[in-house]
């Protein structure tokens, strides 16, 4: 069958359309070679003509900026600092003996250092290897010229932290140092930059809590080394990100009077805001300077600090446990008049001591009180009205009421270390196999001796509680890149009738201001700035019988480390509260003594924000006083860091 002329045009229509298709493709195809083709051999034929010439592209982390920390009014703390070091690279070193023999004519190497990083280097022969940190320019200039002859040598430019206000924030901010096979063991993080040779990260302090925010994140950079592994030029490069900036809620100037005023007393205070929680100053003495641990502290100087019996690496403030002694009085009042257990104006009479099974329990007052109330039991601080509170109350109504106070509670602040008192009951007792609870137990416990313990930390957010009748909790991050951190617990306190805080605030503000008050010789005498508060004197050892019969000795005729605790709590003004002030100093001996009269000065510095007028002291102390303050090393007031300056 013949076709018709219709079909065969078409059938070579529909041919034609196909084949221009498929030129089409092939065209494309070609076009797509001839480019690819382009760009290798035009395009990068630098990149290719190198490599062909034994040179390699590698790629490298960028370490950020680590994130600066600030005080509340925008004051540098902690910062970072240019340095300069040498590092090598295993793999491209050759003959590592030969090339760290050329490179220690040209700096020094500590011998034990170089063996170290010649181990590390082996078994880690990709990763860079500081040789030597925080070297001079003209070190850093003589690797430089004579890197030809230091094959897999290099000199780096980085940052290293650096603490300018030292001594006055080590145990707040604590310090960095650089990442240990410990720290590796122990993370929980598998970021990169814990690789990186001397990587610092956060050993103590808010450096160590908040080491994520502060840390940042890894830029990086393509380089193309030559055979001897120096690199030849950086091909391309995409930054990181610095670490977040924090801002807490200490202030400098305060922290600084602080640590002054605790200066020679191996001792703890703390300063806190009754409104908003938070932490104005921490301060632990003696202290240490947390420059010397960011690149290896000596062994000499770590012994030195190790053996101080004041032991100045250990944070007093959060971590150092104490019996409380008559600081606590105010928790075992509170159980009592909550369980309508006792009145404010009901009298016990105090003869000096309390017997009970044949055992006597002292008041400190060898003649006794006489007849006492609660104002005069706070005022004067008489024992046997709490011996007779404790059997009344028992040891369970006494533990929650310290509870609800903030006592035996580890509270939540970004420091290492932190503590939780102990608020001692019945199972607790049993549980910690030390026997069952006898009522005798309980009498230590409602004058804060036997089983109790707090911290300096927990005294002051017992003291703001009272003051403010609110649950607060403390504070010490203000914001975190500028984003501000609630404030914890400005609810009121459950299950505490105000009136009862009334009375015990009352008999804090006699403690002071009462011509019998112990504290009577600390007391504020500026206008709208009376202080309220209560001593603290407690037991290390045991006196015997004996020695009460023939006299207690003196705490200054005992070794130091037999001597009592000194304590003092206070708030002000008394009649519209702000500031709190806990002090604890190591066998200091008296609270009215030894801790008053330093709460004293700090609660004043607190309030005026600078040295305390010598009006605000009675007149015949203020020769005294000033002679005091001009013995105080303290610093000039810093200026803010610019931007950073805060309301």
């Amino acid at each position: 069958m013949r076709r018709s002329p219709q079909d065969t045009e078409r059938s070579v229509r529909l041919i034609s359309r196909r084949g221009l298709l498929v030129g089409g493709l092939q065209l494309g195809f070609a076009g797509l070679l001839l480019g690819r083709m382009r760009y290798l051999q035009v395009d990068q034929a630098d990149r290719y003509r190198t490599l062909a010439e034994e040179n390699r592209i590698a790629f490298e982390l960028i370490p950020p900026a680590r994130g600066l920390i600030f005080d509340r009014k925008g004051v540098l703390l902690a910062g970072n600092e240019q340095t300069y070091r040498v590092v090598m690279v295993g793999e491209d070193v050759g003959d590592a003996e030969a090339v760290t023999a050329h490179l220690s004519r040209l700096l020094h190497l500590d011998p034990g250092d170089l063996a170290e990083a010649l181990d590390e280097a082996k078994r880690k022969p990709a990763d860079p290897i500081t040789l030597a940190d925080r070297v001079t320019w003209e070190e850093l200039s003589r690797v430089a010229v004579n890197a030809p002859a230091l094959p897999g040598i290099r000199p780096e430019v980085g940052l290293s932290r650096v603490y300018p206000l030292d001594t006055d924030f080590a145990h707040v901010v604590g310090y960095v140092g650089r990442v240990s096979d410990y720290d590796l063991s122990r993370l929980d993080d598998q970021d990169p930059l814990l690789r990186l040779p001397r990587f610092q990260v956060g050993k103590t302090g808010i450096e160590n809590k908040v080491e994520r925010n502060l840390r940042g994140k890894a830029g990086t950079r393509e380089v193309e080394k030559n055979a001897y592994g120096r690199i030849m030029r950086e091909l391309s490069r995409e930054e990181g990100i610095q670490g977040a900036n924090v801002q807490l809620t200490v202030n400098h100037a305060l922290q600084n009077f602080v640590q002054a005023r605790l200066a020679g007393e191996s001792a703890a205070a703390v300063v806190m805001d009754t409104v908003t929680g938070d932490i104005l100053a921490l301060g632990s003495a003696p202290t240490y300077d947390p420059n010397k641990f960011v690149h290896g502290i000596s062994v000499a100087d770590y012994k030195a600090l190790n053996e101080d019996p004041y032991r100045p690496l250990y944070n007093k403030s959060a971590s150092g446990l104490y019996p409380p002694g008559s600081t606590f009085k105010m928790v075992t009042a509170l159980a009592a008049l909550e369980a309508g257990l006792i009145t404010p104006d009901e009298k016990i009479n105090c003869p000096g001591h309390t017997e009970l099974h044949g055992r006597k329990f002292h008041c400190w007052k060898r003649a006794g009180h006489g007849r006492t109330d609660l104002a005069k039991s706070l005022r004067e601080s008489c024992d046997v009205y709490y011996y007779e509170l404790a059997q009344r109350a028992g040891i369970e109504r006494i533990s929650e009421m310290g509870r609800r106070l903030g006592l035996g509670t580890r509270h939540e602040l970004p420091l290492t270390g932190v503590s939780g008192g102990v608020m001692p009951t019945k199972s607790w007792k049993l549980e910690s196999g030390k026997g069952e609870w006898v009522v005798g137990d309980s009498l230590n416990a409602s004058i804060g001796q036997g089983f109790v313990l707090a911290t300096p930390l927990e005294l002051a957010v017992m003291t703001a509680r009272i003051a403010s009748g609110n649950a607060i909790e403390p504070r010490m991050i203000r914001s975190v890149d500028g984003v501000e951190a609630p404030v914890r617990g400005a609810t009121r306190l459950e299950g505490i009738n105000p009136e009862h805080l009334a009375v015990i605030r009352e008999g804090m503000y006699e403690v002071v201001n009462a011509p019998r008050g112990t504290a009577g010789s600390s007391r504020v005498v500026a206008e709208g700035l009376r202080m309220s508060g209560k001593t603290g004197t407690s037991q290390v050892r045991n006196i015997t019988a004996a020695e009460r019969a023939r006299g207690v000795t003196r705490n200054e005729d005992l070794p130091w480390e037999r001597r009592d605790h000194a304590l003092f709590v206070c708030y002000a003004p008394a009649d519209n509260p702000r500031i709190a002030v806990s002090v604890v100093v190591e066998h200091g001996g008296g609270g009215s003594t030894a801790a008053a009269p330093i709460a004293r000065d700090i609660l004043l510095q607190a309030h005026f924000d600078t040295l305390p007028p010598l009006s605000a002291y009675p007149s015949s102390q203020r020769g005294t006083i000033r002679s005091r303050f001009e013995k105080l090393d303290l610093r000039e007031p810093q200026t803010p860091t610019e931007g950073r300056a805060r309301s």
